[in-house]
């Protein structure tokens, strides 16, 4: 397991969660819908944080830890697209007020982020001890990509099972109270659906760690590249929501793109296992002399299947924009008296 400077740990991490807690406090205290110029200097800022974090890297521990963070991170920025699919879905579905989406996205990277650690922290021990995983890992990023690529499109998630199981235990009203997560109901203390939307965007962000960290790690296995990638991924996403808004579900290739990648690692990953192989009944418990994939093909890889992918949709938009927004469900940004707690 590669090792980054520990004083560099350090100091990132606390700068990273400085910035975290910054934009957790501005989102809180001034709720309010973003404009298209205001996100788009939110997502810009963040992906030249990112970036700059990769130069710095690269200057004081080389360019092989630094080109890891590059494709990991831009793997779980893809991967992330995917959250925010599910999250436009949510927010429309649940008829979250549009001054108040900020807040509960922020509560859902928050919750993403803490299910990402355990996960890394999981994988990271699961590497170190059992070389073998890599073949789990791998067959399962095969497996979801095959079901990202020709399985259904993100269904209704307001009427999930575990949604139905909170309804029948917890009293919830049927209006939001601004941002409170409980209120009175004539003498009754209730909670306000905000508890179901983050209880749906905690079970969806649960879901998508268990592709997300295989992934990666199928990329670097330093924890702390992985755990930095996926914040950088992550604390951008809440304006991307606002920025692009509809736009992500007009983008009809970008499963494609993202399945690619996930297929693409999964390969990767078994091709390692199979090259560090241990396992006695597979060549007798030796070493498989199979090529492997580098993080610079990986690196390009990532980059070409999402910029296809990309193209290709904006193309379909083109072509013919009737269709593309009749696959539109009703988005999250609009106003809509009905609510669905």
């Amino acid at each position: 397991m590669t090792i980054v400077p520990l004083p560099f740990e350090i100091a990132s991490l606390a700068v990273i969660l400085l910035i975290l807690i910054t934009d957790i406090v501005l989102a809180y205290r001034r709720p309010h819908v973003p404009s298209t110029r205001e996100s788009t200097l939110w997502v810009v800022f963040y992906v030249v944080l990112a970036l700059l974090f990769a130069g710095i890297l690269l200057v004081v521990d080389g360019p092989t830890h630094a080109t890891e963070f590059v494709a990991g991170w831009l793997t779980e920025y893809s991967l992330s697209i995917d959250n925010l699919f599910v999250f436009i879905v949510i927010m429309a579905g649940f008829a979250v007020p549009k001054q108040r989406q900020q807040e509960v996205l922020m509560a859902g990277i928050i919750l993403a982020l803490v299910f990402r650690l355990v996960f890394i922290l999981i994988g990271a021990q699961l590497i170190e001890r059992f070389s073998w995983i890599f073949y789990l890992f791998g067959a399962f990023l095969v497996y979801t990509a095959i079901t990202q690529a020709f399985g259904s499109e993100h269904g209704d998630r307001t009427d999930s099972a575990l949604i139905r199981f909170v309804k029948r235990h917890l009293s919830v009203t049927d209006e939001y109270d601004g941002g409170r997560w409980r209120t009175t109901v004539d003498g009754k203390r209730m909670f306000t659906p905000i508890v179901i939307v983050l209880i749906s965007l905690g079970a969806t962000d649960l879901l998508f760690a268990l592709d997300s960290i295989p992934a990666i790690f199928g990329i670097t296995d330093s924890p702390f590249i992985v755990f930095t990638a996926n914040v950088f991924a992550l604390m951008g996403l809440r304006q991307l929501f606002f920025l692009l808004g509809d736009l992500v579900e007009r983008l009809r290739y970008l499963k494609y793109g993202i399945a690619f990648i996930l297929a693409f690692i999964g390969v990767k990953l078994i091709l390692h296992a199979l090259h560090e192989n241990e396992l006695p009944f597979l060549n007798g418990g030796e070493h498989i002399p199979v090529p492997e994939i580098g993080t610079g093909a990986s690196l390009i890889a990532i980059v070409a299947s999402m910029a296809v992918a990309t193209i290709a949709s904006l193309i379909s938009i083109k072509r013919d924009p009737a269709a593309s927004f009749a696959d539109l469900k009703p988005s999250a940004h609009e106003d809509t008296d009905e609510r669905h707690p």
